[in-house]
């Protein structure tokens, strides 16, 4: 079983129906240990629901005729454990300092069957693993920072396990993409409807949509030419002609590409150096990726080569 380019747009269903400004200066708010517990409890919430009402909407049945067989389907309920523990762990943690951990939100995932379920968790697991690995330069206790580790070590298993049952490379790179939290959150608010009123107020802030187009053939590999979608907004330079440029976020810095404007978003071509769940985002700036020089994004691209 593959990826297509529909089930990596499973995860940005929603869009934003504002117009996106190129780069926007953003006051970035002091961050604490306690915010980033908040934010990974935020993700784990996400996904320890994913998996329980996902396991409550799918029999073994069910798994079976789709190709999967007892062995995953138990290991699925292993993997969903695992999330359970995360939240009591991280929850514990929070209250244990002091803090007030936020609740579990309302969440809207678009899964109508055990393909799109199996395939939608591969991708949030890998943005589970992008996620942990780039608070880490944030934390500042050692403790927290071990304890950070540790889950993203046991997120790294998830994903690995399950892209290799999906039969694509379980480790399709040397190095995993670390995402920003607003990156991250970018991808996490696609999901959520609703939080509850009471939840602590978290220093994020999510980015306009940008979606692979759902009709792209699949493989992509290097030198693929593809479409990244803008839904609901347009995005174009302040001045009307400065370029708008796709970035593709790796460990060891951008790669950045020429982008196209077409109806509906933009075209790129992918680069070399990127492989497996890999993630671009728009911007006015080609010297650096961060929160003040996003413009959209980012948006998951599966790239086999």
């Amino acid at each position: 079983m593959k990826f297509s380019a529909s089930a990596v747009a499973l995860v940005a269903a929603a869009g934003f129906a504002n117009a996106a400004p190129l780069v926007v200066e953003r006051q970035a708010p002091a961050i604490t240990d306690a915010d980033i517990l908040n934010y990974a409890l935020t993700l784990e919430h996400l996904e320890n629901t994913f998996y329980r009402t996902g396991l409550q909407n799918f029999t073994q049945q069910q798994f079976a005729d789709a190709g999967f067989d007892e062995k995953f389907y138990n290991n699925l309920k292993t993997i969903a454990f695992d999330e359970q523990v995360h939240v009591d762990f991280l929850t514990a943690g929070l209250q244990e300092a002091g803090a007030t951990p936020v609740k579990e939100c309302t969440y809207a995932f678009p899964v109508d069957s055990v393909k799109a379920f199996v395939l939608v968790s591969s991708v949030l697991e890998g943005v589970g693993v992008s996620a942990y690995l780039g608070a880490a330069a944030d934390i500042m206790s050692k403790e927290y920072l071990t304890a950070a580790g540790s889950i993203l070590a046991i997120e790294a298993r998830h994903t690995s396990y399950i892209r290799s049952s999906l039969d694509i490379s379980p480790f399709p790179q040397p190095f995993d993409v670390p995402l920003s939290i607003n990156q991250v959150f970018t991808l996490a608010a696609q999901f959520i409807k609703e939080c509850p009123a009471d939840n602590p107020a978290l220093p994020v802030k999510a980015f306009p949509t940008l979606t692979l187009d759902p009709t792209t053939a699949m493989p992509i590999k290097a030198g693929s030419t593809v479409k990244v979608l803008t839904p609901g907004y347009l995005l174009k330079p302040a001045d009307g002609t400065s370029p708008i440029y796709g970035a593709f976020i790796t460990l060891t810095g951008p790669i950045f590409v020429d982008t196209k404007a077409v109806d509906g978003g933009f075209e790129l071509t992918i680069p070399e150096g990127v492989n497996g769940q890999s993630y671009v985002v728009l911007t006015g700036c080609k010297d650096k990726v961060s929160d003040d020089t996003v413009a959209a994004g980012p948006a998951i691209i599966e790239i086999t080569n």
